[in-house]
This record gives structure tokens, C-alpha cells and sequence, in this order.
């Protein structure tokens, strides 16, 4: 599929973010430290960046609102609800922690909870498209989680190292997370890559018990939004190489880098805070490839009636 850049940037930003959200509710940076508030700031600018950006793909950005009543059925509406019903414990926290340098339990923890459903619900928005095989799979809203909790990790481990609490704490905290979202992702890529096609042109046509059904002619002669959003692809060495490259970006290099810290623990807070921030951009960079991925490589079902 068509990997849409607003897309991208969302779910990275805004997992990060929740992430992020997730370890101060929990309590695990000090909340009289600058460090800390600036971190509040900081995963509510995340989450509302990738929100706002996440309009950016729509024809009609304006009634984006309209999706909101939908929540019976929709994941996608359930995810812009809980959205929204996040923000209420996040800023309460943000608040008491910027204005009164104090840590209240009650929000913490509600929005660190509320934060886990929406990631959650962001993925299976893409988890209950049975059009799309690859995704369909209880291993995608596992990766979404831990993505985003190892990513929040890393993030607070910076701020950490910054003046803001426990850092070696936190550093293996993020190395065991971003191990274990990045085993969850090589399972879930092994998957996609040996699926059996549930969906083919057979089944489609329902003329499968005739024999092998070939393609005579395309529904379409030119160019249409199917095979510009459906249709896209990359080719299979592409795709390897920039697995390499999100794999070794987005977890091994924050790994090491985490572990050497945490291990060290004795260098200057500046030259500690520099080195989290390379694992933290590090881990970006390797997140936004990942991401591209995980639509570019996947494929839809009505590509069935275009040969692709």
C-alpha cells in the first residue's frame, strides 16, 4: 500500500509520545526536576502533533469530527474518542507537575492507562482489516504497545540523564523494551513474508472450483486512487535493506548506546544527556522506516482484480 507521509509521522509521534505519557504517569521521573516538566510538554506536543498531522491524509479535513460518533463500530473512531478522553489526565498531570512540581497518583496512573487503549486502539485499526492479511494479526497491536513503550522509555531515559531521575534505572528499562518490540516485529515481519494468501483472484471470482483464474484485462486502463493507494510496491531487495536499516537505527544502536550508559553511569550529565539524545534520534530515524514499511509491504486484497 501506499505509505501516506502524515500517516507515517503520526503513528511515530504520537507513539512516542504516548510512550512517553505512560513513564511520568507511572511516577518514574522526578516531578520537581526541569527535566521532568519540560517532559510533560514535551509528550503532549508529541501527541498532538501526530494528531493534527493524522487530518493531513483526509479529503475533508474540517469533518474529521463526524468520525467520532462512530464508536460502536469503529476503531478508528474509539481511537480519536479515547484521544480525546486522554488528554484530561494528561494535562491534570502536566499541570501539577509544571505549576506545583508535585506527582499525583490519580492522573498518573489514569493516564498512563488511557494512553495504552489509544495506542491500542490505533492499532487495530489496522489489526481488523481482514483486506489486508499482513496485518491482520494480534502481533500488530503487540508491536504498536511495545513500540510505543520502548520508545516513551527511551525518550525519558534522555530526560533522565538530563536531571530528571533514575537514568540507569530507566536505561535498561528501554534496552529490555526496545529488545522485546523489536523480537515482537522480526516474528511479526516472519509472518507477513510467509503467508499463505487467504484472499486470491480464485476465491475472489468464486470460480476457483473451475481451475487457476488468470487476469484478461485490468478494471481500469489508467491510473486511479486503487492502484495509486492499493497498488503500490517495493521491490523485495529494497525492502530488505531498509529492514536492516530500522532494525539496527531504531534498536540496536539505542540499545547499545542505553547499555553502555547504564553501565558506565559515572561520565558528566551533559555527555550522558548527548549520548541519549543520539539513541533517541537514532530510534526515531529507525521507527520512521519501519513504519514506511509496514504499509509500503503491504498488500490489499482488491489488488486481486489488478494482477498485483
Amino acid at each position: 500500500m501506499h505509505p501516506a507521509p502524515s500517516i507515517i509521522i503520526f503513528t511515530t509521534l504520537s507513539g512516542l509520545g504516548y510512550g512517553l505519557a505512560v513513564v511520568l504517569g507511572l511516577g518514574l521521573l522526578d516531578p520537581a526536576t526541569l527535566a521532568t516538566k519540560i517532559a510533560h510538554v514535551l509528550a503532549i506536543a508529541m501527541i498532538g502533533a501526530g494528531l493534527m498531522s493524522s487530518t493531513l491524509h483526509l479529503g475533508n479535513p474540517q469533518r474529521a469530527w463526524r468520525a467520532l460518533s462512530q464508536w460502536r463500530s469503529s476503531w478508528l473512531s474509539r481511537e480519536g474518542v479515547m484521544s480525546i478522553v486522554t488528554f484530561v489526565p494528561l494535562l491534570w498531570s502536566a499541570w501539577v507537575c509544571v505549576i506545583e512540581s508535585r506527582y499525583l497518583a490519580l492522573p498518573g496512573l489514569a493516564g498512563s492507562v488511557l494512553s495504552l487503549a489509544t495506542v491500542f486502539c490505533t492499532a487495530m485499526i489496522y489489526t481488523s482489516l481482514k483486506s489486508v492479511q499482513a496485518w491482520h494479526t494480534p502481533l500488530t497491536p503487540a508491536c504498536y504497545l511495545l513500540f510505543a513503550a520502548a520508545g516513551g522509555l527511551v525518550v525519558a531515559s534522555l530526560f533522565a540523564f538530563a536531571g530528571g531521575g533514575n537514568a540507569s534505572l530507566l536505561a535498561v528499562l528501554a534496552a529490555v523494551a526496545l529488545m522485546a518490540a523489536w523480537i515482537a516485529k522480526t516474528a511479526w515481519r516472519r509472518n507477513m513474508l510467509t503467508l499463505v494468501p487467504i484472499s486470491t483472484p480464485e476465491t475472489a471470482t468464486g470460480l476457483g472450483a473451475i481451475g487457476k483464474v488468470r487476469l484478461f484485462e485490468r478494471p481500469h486502463v489508467m491510473e486511479n486512487y486503487l492502484t495509486h493507494e492499493m497498488g503500490f510496491k517495493i521491490a523485495r531487495k529494497h525492502a530488505a535493506k531498509l529492514w536492516g536499516i530500522a532494525v539496527v537505527l531504531g534498536g540496536a544502536v539505542p540499545v547499545v548506546a542505553l547499555l553502555v550508559l547504564a553501565i558506565v553511569g559515572q561520565v558528566s550529565s551533559a555527555i550522558a544527556a548527548m549520548f541519549a539524545c543520539v539513541a533517541l534520534l537514532s530510534h526515531i530515524i529507525g521507527m520512521l522506516t519501519e513504519r514506511w514499511l509496514f504499509f509500503a509491504e503491504a498488500r490489499h486484497a482488491v489488488m486481486n482484480y489488478y494482477n498485483g
